[in-house]
């Protein structure tokens, strides 16, 4: 039997836009979503402050610096990969401080700026494809995923606010 104990592991994801609006994707070579367009990020360490996660991923995969603006919304994975597993990530939208980029090889082999007008055509997982249509809503993105809604799972009195 497997009495491992299963965790959710919690991500960043920086969704780095230039000033052409063009977003940073790279190319994954690990699972999940191997081979698929991605914005660079990863898993939060233990201790480790959300930012510090969201600015040391950008850097490990891509070799940029970056400013963090604001939370764009929060997609969560269910039952991923051979180990089933759940991921939350929280997506961050970013400027890019500097551009030269480097793909680490390990987690991804290509990284480009890619034109806004191509992105809905781009393999994405569901969770990017889901962020990316929010970021440009003008696109036509056809059938996005939603991540789980949870607002009704909440109690009325948790929220101290009646609905």
């Amino acid at each position: 039997m497997d009495y491992a104990k299963k965790s959710i592991k919690t991500s960043v994801v920086a969704c780095i836009i230039d000033p052409q609006q063009r977003v940073l994707l790279t190319q994954r070579c690990i699972e999940p979503f191997d081979s698929q367009w991605v914005m660079p990020g990863g898993k939060i360490d233990h201790g480790e402050a959300i930012l510090a996660a969201l600015h040391r991923e950008v850097r490990e995969e891509v070799g940029i610096e970056i400013r963090a603006d604001d939370l764009i919304d929060i997609y969560e994975h269910l039952g991923i990969g051979t180990q089933q597993d759940h991921y939350v990530i929280l997506y961050y939208r970013c400027t890019p401080l500097s551009f030269a980029l480097k793909p680490n090889g390990e987690e991804c082999t290509e990284a480009v700026w890619a034109p806004r007008q191509r992105l809905p055509k781009m393999l994405l997982p569901p969770g990017c494809r889901y962020i990316l249509a929010q970021v440009y809503p003008e696109l036509s993105w056809g059938e996005t995923s939603k991540p789980e809604d949870v607002a009704d799972e909440i109690p009325d009195h948790c929220s101290g606010v009646p609905r």
